[in-house]
């Protein structure tokens, strides 16, 4: 209920020396700011490395050949075999909870030798023999013309989809792209096509617009690769992991190509979902310290709220035991110094919220400004449940911070605090 006397006393009090109460709020103020801005640095760290992987099938794993390490049914161990493209059935027809198996063979690239050409110009870029469900796994804006699709599989067709990085480089400003022919080592491919990424699992943005992707059974006749599978993107249905299937898939791979069940080292693989896992657990423990940093640094702020509560206490010693002999009961007692105790603090506290909002604020807005594809720092900020958990710390805190002085307060005797001069 409210009560305009018990206002008045909290703010004589607290203002009867202004600049000790400020001096003691700081404390509070400054672990709040402390543990807001700690958790909205998180957040915009988390949010940067998380934008590495947007729209990337994180539930993905990436698979390749390796040299037997023991020998197995008569054959020997250092052998070595290649993936067949019946191996992307067999995985499908055996391995439940699969939901894309996308065979890749792979040419060129970044530092290698020149192996595409269009009149004059050439350049070493990462050629790609593909199927159409590896847009779905790897993420790619189709800005002009189309992918490639099953069509082009069946027919074998000799078409390219281009990055603007291999626009820039065999091409002139402004000429038409979607239509043109480029030489891939010597055999035409005509461009049906252009893509730009705006992320990369591999960390060089620049380099991922320098791809090119034609059709998987294309590239196999175009240069003589039968039905050899270079490596596999294999990607788990929702509500499955890739982590949890992979041991099944090398048992599948294991068995068609007379391979030692025991042998780990045969099968080359990245878990990328393993790999986002181990960095959403990071995160966690990130905030798990924030809030440990943030708490101990808001503890001195109580420690000094609880002594200047019970220098107040001192200094009310008199005016308690007036109370006592009138009538009020220990609850009272104690009930008003833990009420001031915890007014101190949320005020301190929101203070602290509030100046940690505008920082946050204006970081935002220099971020804003300079925000890029491969900025790792995006957006920090802070929830509304992390505020309320902040709130409710306060609470805590400034009860924590009143309990001794309180305790004190009802020990006064009224004779004794009558006779206090």
């Amino acid at each position: 209920m409210f009560s305009k006397d018990k206002w008045n006393e909290i703010l004589e009090s607290l203002t009867s020396n202004v600049f000790r109460t400020l001096l003691t709020a700081f404390g509070v103020f400054w672990g709040i700011f402390i543990l807001v801005i700690l958790l909205a640095a998180g957040n915009g760290l988390e949010n940067g490395v998380k934008q590495g992987f947007s729209g990337i099938a994180t539930n993905s794993m990436f698979m390749w050949t390796m040299p037997t390490t023991k020998a197995y049914d008569g054959l020997p161990k250092g052998r070595r075999y290649n993936f067949k493209i019946g191996d992307v059935q067999a995985i499908k027809e055996n391995v439940n909870g699969i939901e894309y198996v996308s065979p890749r063979n792979q040419l060129g690239g970044f530092g290698g030798a020149n192996n595409v050409t269009r009149g004059l110009k050439s350049g070493a870029y990462n050629v790609y023999g593909d199927y159409p469900e590896i847009i779905k796994q790897e993420p790619m804006n189709i800005i002009k013309g189309r992918f490639i699709n099953q069509n082009d599989i069946e027919q074998k067709r000799k078409v390219a989809v281009i990055g603007t990085g291999v626009q820039k480089g065999l091409y002139d400003i402004g000429e038409e792209v979607l239509g043109s022919y480029i030489k891939i080592q010597g055999v035409n491919f005509m461009v049906i096509g252009m893509y730009e990424k705006t992320t990369s699992t591999r960390g060089d943005l620049e380099e991922a617009q320098k791809q090119i992707f034609v059709p998987f059974s294309a590239y196999s006749q175009a240069f003589n690769m039968g039905n050899v599978v270079g490596w596999m993107a294999i990607t788990a249905k929702d509500g499955y992991s890739i982590t949890n299937l992979k041991s099944d898939v090398f048992d599948v791979v294991k068995k068609r190509h007379r391979i030692n069940p025991e042998d780990d080292n045969a099968v080359g693989n990245f878990d990328l979902y393993e790999q986002y896992t181990k960095i959403s657990g990071l995160f966690l423990a990130l905030d798990a310290v924030a809030y440990l940093v943030g708490i101990l640094v808001l503890f001195s702020g109580v420690i000094g709220i609880s002594n200047i509560m019970l220098i107040v206490v001192k200094e009310r010693t008199k005016e308690i035991g007036v109370r006592r002999a009138l009538g009020a009961t220990p609850w009272q007692i104690r009930g008003q110094i833990l009420f001031e105790s915890v007014f101190l603090t949320i005020i301190a506290g929101m203070a602290g919220i509030i100046f940690a909002t505008l920082v946050i604020f204006v970081l935002n807005q220099f971020l804003g400004a300079s925000a890029s594809p491969e900025t790792m720092f995006i957006n920090p900020s802070v929830d509304y449940i992390t505020v309320l958990i902040a709130l409710c710390i306060l609470i805590f805190a400034g009860l924590l911070a009143g309990f001794i002085p309180a305790q004190n307060a009802i020990r006064v005797k009224p004779v004794e605090a009558l006779r206090t001069e």
